[in-house]
């Protein structure tokens, strides 16, 4: 090259790539892998409840023992949040996934050498740090891997392997108590999660966003782009034109900058609302249909029609957000799902069962439409550098309504039955409204979404 000679590197806006372009095989098993993470950790989160039972009868307790043990797990999953949000935009995401799927099978197993409920509630803990960290980070894999045309459909679908998990659980729960007992229950339930680990250390890549944010490691980057069919030269520099634009600064305390202020209150206030409701029907919704005077057959149907409906819903709601943009139909949803709750306080429970078992799966289409479309909210609203962060916190924040729930909702229980019991469902979701009409950044259409890309990227130009 002679002495007058000046090289251009090769410019490359890997939002544009990703955002814009198709769906890669590497980029649909990517989203596989950590979906299939989040059903272990919906399995591995629901075991306890159906090893209780075992453990009343063998130890000679009563089931109010057990509530520190549920506790615990709720509060480890609220520090989870937080610690894996931070973890996976410090060190990545990839990491923040694996570490939180392996802590929660090699706790869950080790829960099956427990010889008293003081120490389940000590390793529920640790596995609630897992539980609760695998989620945000996985969702943000989900995000950062997916075309923006398909992301809160993708997103969504990540997020339903939760329930879709604690399906799986009772049925496995169904074949191994009676043969192996609660010992083997979580024996078994923890070995599957830390085999997944390995294979997710083995397989799973790291987010390109995260690596383009990186320059030591833009060599991984160009390999993987290559699995992606998109390969790019050894000179190649990595932008982000339309993140890096709105982008100041990095860490909690950016969560709360003057342009996202309103926005993570907003948020976080909509997911300690939704997950008060939501965990107040995982916990007490068949208690209270057996203190109204169903079997215990009839009133374990209810959670699972409330569980059906509402990955039905889930999935439903994250098509309609992709077309319409999600202002809209999340306050659609909440009014749904207030509304559905103030009609069942009505319903008569003994002569209108099948009714009312129906309204309790219309109610959880509505609440859990809400729920698990936020995350693909949260993956809008924060740019790459905060997006674990900031979608973990909104979760961490959240799990503080769960724990509420395991004490509001007996006292409410008991205080005014089922009645109440829907009353406070209703003013939960009616305050999910306020807060999610208040974001100021809603996801919308992905024309739209597109056009605003372009525009950022020609600007970096």
């Amino acid at each position: 090259m002679s002495s007058g000679a000046k090289h251009t590197a090769t410019l490359v806006d890997i939002g544009g790539v990703l955002d814009d372009g198709p769906f890669s095989t590497m980029q649909k098993i990517a989203v596989f892998m950590v979906a299939t993470a989040i059903v272990m950790d919906g399995f591995d989160g629901q075991l306890i409840g159906f090893a209780i039972p075992s453990l009343i009868k063998e130890w000679g307790i009563t089931r109010g023992a057990f509530a520190p043990a549920v506790a615990a797990g709720l509060l480890g999953m609220a520090v989870g949040s937080v610690c894996a949000g931070l973890l996976a935009d410090r060190f990545g995401r990839r990491m923040a996934v694996i570490v939180s799927v392996f802590i929660f099978g090699a706790t869950t197993c080790t829960i099956g050498f427990a010889p008293n409920v003081v120490t389940i509630s000590a390793l529920r803990f640790i596995a609630g740090l897992g539980i609760g960290g695998a989620l945000p980070s996985s969702t943000t894999v989900t995000a950062e891997f997916t075309p923006a045309r398909r992301r809160t459909l993708a997103v969504t679908a990540t997020t339903v392997c939760y329930p879709l998990g604690g399906i799986i659980a009772g049925l496995f729960a169904s074949a191994v108590l009676p043969v192996y007992g609660w010992r083997g229950l979580f024996w078994i339930g923890g070995l599957l999660p830390m085999g997944l680990s390995v294979l997710l250390f083995l397989m799973l890549p790291e987010s390109p966003r995260y690596l383009a944010r990186h320059r030591e490691r833009w060599p991984e980057l160009r390999k993987l782009l290559g699995r992606m069919a998109r390969p790019t030269s050894p000179d190649t520099v990595f932008v982000d034109a339309s993140e890096q634009a709105a982008e100041k600064r990095a860490g909690f305390g950016s969560l709360f900058e003057s342009g996202r202020l309103r926005d993570t209150l907003a948020i976080w206030t909509a997911f300690f609302m939704c997950l008060l409701a939501v965990y107040s029907a995982f916990s007490w919704l068949p208690t209270m249909l057996a203190g109204e005077g169903l079997p215990p057959a009839v009133a374990a149907s209810g959670l699972t029609a409330y569980n059906f409906g509402g990955v039905v819903g889930a999935l439903m709601c994250a098509v309609v957000i992709a077309r319409f943009g999600s202002r809209w139909p999340l306050a659609f949803c909440c009014a749904g799902a207030a509304g559905s709750a103030f009609m069942l306080q009505g319903v008569n429970v003994a002569q209108h069962t099948g009714w009312l078992i129906f309204g309790i799966g219309l109610h959880g289409l509505f609440v859990n439409a809400v729920q698990s479309t936020m995350y693909a909210l949260c993956a809008y609203v924060y740019p790459t550098i905060v997006r674990a962060t900031g979608t973990a916190s909104a979760l961490a924040f959240g799990r503080l309504g769960a724990i509420l729930s395991s004490f509001a909702g007996a006292a409410v229980i008991t205080a005014g039955g089922g009645s109440a019991f829907f009353i406070m469902l209703g003013l939960a979701m009616s305050c999910a409204f306020v807060a999610l009409m208040a974001v100021g950044r809603h996801s919308p259409k992905v024309a739209a979404n597109t056009a605003v890309r372009a525009t950022a990227a020609a600007s970096s130009h």
